[in-house]
């Protein structure tokens, strides 16, 4: 994949990902750009994305709101512990299909 696809679609997932503001800035396409240097693969990164909204959304209904998040650098983090993680696949499967139902679930209300 070239850089200017896996910076669109890594861009794309971001601001698709429950929690972000929607938006992406000059300053998270540079740093997808450096993702992509990096060798991260696409797939890692969309996983990290999946894995940290699930942990904002996942959480129990009397925790205080949390802020949107506005920028790509806030998965920094959870990019890197996706890259050294055994997790398997099917895992992230059920998390998007998780949730897949609470987005549903907070529509219908």
């Amino acid at each position: 994949m070239h850089r200017q696809e896996y910076v669109h679609r890594l861009i794309d997932a971001y601001r698709k990902t429950p929690g972000t503001t929607g938006s992406a800035h000059r300053q998270d396409r540079r740093f997808a750009e450096q993702l992509y240097e990096q060798q991260v693969p696409l797939t890692v990164a969309e996983n990290a994305l999946l894995l940290a909204s699930a942990r904002r959304l996942l959480r129990p209904d009397d925790a205080p709101p949390l802020d949107a998040i506005r920028s790509l650098h806030y998965f920094r983090a959870v990019i890197d512990e996706v890259m050294k993680s055994t997790t398997s696949e099917e895992y992230f499967l059920y998390l998007r299909r998780k949730l897949a139902e609470i987005q549903k679930t907070k529509i219908e209300r």
